[in-house]
């Protein structure tokens, strides 16, 4: 299996902040649109849970052929070590590890296409669902670096 039809992808990149400060910006979901190659803005679902384990949130994204939201359920909420969220409650999980190295955080990217997401995928697209999930692999691969390479320059500066 090459790396682009991994269905899991992970990269880091090191900050110059304190995790809690990395954590803090990250977990501000309505600021990934700051960030993301791909997803423009996101949004509480109800603000009363914001940034909790269980809260929900919906995210827009856009590519240049569509322009699409998702629903996404926090799984990980633990300040200055992990924040993850599951796409659909089930499909997909992103999500940041955050790692104290000397002076500043190692932050790492995760993102891996779950069972379920793909059954989903086999679903709803049929004969196109292995293109469909290859794209969207390749999306998460390329959009990792770009996203990280974007909160390092965002934290650095505040």
């Amino acid at each position: 299996m090459t790396q682009s039809e991994s269905r899991t992808h992970q990269e880091a990149v090191i900050v110059a902040a304190t995790p809690e400060a990395v954590y803090d910006l990250v977990s501000d979901i309505t600021r990934t649109g700051e960030w993301s190659p791909v997803c423009t803005a996101c949004w509480w679902d109800d603000e009363a849970d914001a940034g909790r384990v269980g809260a929900w949130f919906t995210g827009r994204n856009e590519l240049p052929d569509r322009t699409w939201e998702t629903r996404s359920q926090v799984v990980a909420a633990d300040r200055g070590k992990e924040f993850a969220w599951l796409v659909g409650g089930a499909f997909v999980r992103w999500g940041f590890i955050f790692e104290s190295v000397g002076a500043g955080t190692r932050l790492t990217e995760t993102w891996e296409f779950l069972p379920e997401g793909l059954a989903m995928f086999a679903d709803k697209y049929g004969e196109r669902a292995a293109d469909e999930i290859e794209d969207r692999t390749r999306q998460a691969h390329a959009g990792i670096p770009t996203t990280l390479a974007a909160i390092k320059q965002i934290a650095e500066a505040d």
